[in-house]
C-alpha cells in the first residue's frame, strides 16, 4: 500500500504532539490503515482520524477546467512518547535550508 507523509506546517506541528498525518488509498478503512503502519514503522497506534475528499474540478489561471481527484487524508496518533522517524528526517532537512539560506 502507498502511504504518502503530509509535510505541511500543520502536519509538522502535530508530529510534534504524537499525531501524524498520511495520504492514504480511498479503499483502506481505519483497520487496515493502523495495521499497514503498525507493520511498516513498528509503534503502536491509538486511535485514526480520517478525512475524505471529493474528486471535483476547477479552473485553472488561464480559465482552463483541471480536474481534481478525490482523496483520503488519515491522522494517526500514536501510543505517548513513540514516533515515526520519517517525520523528524524531513525536519532536519528543512532546517539546513533555512541555514543556508540565512547565511547567504
Amino acid at each position: 500500500m502507498k502511504l504518502i507523509p503530509i509535510m505541511t506546517e500543520k502536519s509538522l506541528k502535530l508530529a510534534k504532539s504524537g499525531c501524524f498525518t498520511f495520504w492514504v488509498p480511498t479503499d483502506l478503512d481505519k483497520v487496515a490503515i493502523r495495521k499497514i503502519i503498525s507493520d511498516t514503522f513498528g509503534v503502536t497506534v491509538t486511535s485514526i482520524k480520517t478525512l475524505n475528499y471529493k474528486a471535483r474540478t476547477k479552473k485553472n489561471t488561464r480559465g482552463k477546467l483541471q480536474r481534481i481527484k478525490a482523496g483520503k487524508k488519515a491522522i494517526v496518533f500514536l501510543k505517548s512518547g513513540e514516533k515515526i522517524d520519517l517525520f523528524e528526517e524531513e525536519k532536519k532537512k528543512v532546517a539546513k535550508k533555512k541555514k543556508a539560506t540565512t547565511k547567504k
